[in-house]
């Protein structure tokens, strides 16, 4: 066992490197995202140091791993260890793609207006079978300013803070291992745990989640241009679902999570 880890920890080390560079898309004069799979590390640890110490024990040290696709999606995963499972999630290329993308287009959006909903128009067609194509217009150096890739940044922490955080939520709510058996479908395809959830457990990973990349010092309005993104898609490709399911009414969550941002530092419970 300890060598399949081993192994295991050799390659998810060689990927970290390889789409630290791979996973940031072109940029004119090239210019790139300085958000990649090492920012993304990061901010899994800052997650992991804010969890009460009993939740810590579930989850892993480091809880995000990459895959190769370029489908955007994320998983939560478990491994068999000789003392503990390791407990994490599984982020693909195409995931690391789509949150530089909207924190992009959400930024842009200030200074063009109209950007935004071009921007969902295109990603709606994407299948999420080839990489992410760029930003429309993305050669604008109006697009790259120093200001603009702060905004950037500040989007990307956010949404990948609440997304990473809600998804390791289904481990200690024990939502993970309630539906493991039915995460691959019949032919090895994944199954996003987003469709197999009730309306109840939605909303208490989404709490839950918010709690924690709340307490971690990350904000909901990155989340919310998210949801806002696939809402406004004329038609969701398959791949939105591994973020938000389908029956998950949007203007619904926002509110919640305005609500309990609110009650969070008022210092009220949720």
């Amino acid at each position: 066992m300890n060598r399949i880890l081993a192994v295991c920890s050799a390659a998810w080390g060689f990927l970290a490197a390889s789409f630290g560079v791979l996973a940031q898309p072109g940029s004119p004069d090239g210019l790139t995202y300085k958000t990649g799979y090492s920012v993304i590390m990061s901010l899994g640890a800052d997650l992991h140091k804010a969890l009460k110490p009993k939740l810590q024990s579930v989850i892993h040290t480091q809880p995000i791993f990459l895959e190769t696709e370029m489908m955007p999606s994320i998983k939560p995963v478990e491994y068999p260890d000789e003392t503990k499972p390791m407990r994490a999630v599984f982020i693909s290329a195409g995931f690391i793609d789509l949150m530089n993308h909207v924190a992009h287009a959400k930024a842009i959006d200030r200074i063009e207006k109209g950007y935004f909903q071009k921007y969902i128009l295109g990603l709606a067609k994407e299948t999420g079978e080839k990489e992410l194509h760029e930003l429309p217009n993305a050669a604008d150096k109006r697009y790259w300013t120093e200001e603009m890739m702060n905004e950037q940044k500040s989007n990307f922490n956010q949404m990948v803070g609440m997304v990473v955080a809600m998804t390791l939520s289904h481990h200690y709510l024990g939502h993970y291992r309630k539906y493991s058996e039915k995460l691959d479908d019949t032919t090895g395809k994944a199954v996003p745990i987003t469709t197999l959830l009730t309306a109840d457990e939605w909303d208490e990973a989404m709490k839950a989640g918010a709690r924690n990349a709340l307490d971690a010092g990350f904000g909901v309005e990155g989340i919310k241009a998210l949801y806002d993104c696939f809402d406004k898609m004329p038609q969701r490709p398959a791949w939105t679902k591994y973020f938000l399911a389908d029956s998950v009414k949007v203007s619904k969550a926002k509110k919640d999570l305005e609500k309990i941002e609110k009650k969070f530092f008022a210092g009220e419970d949720f």
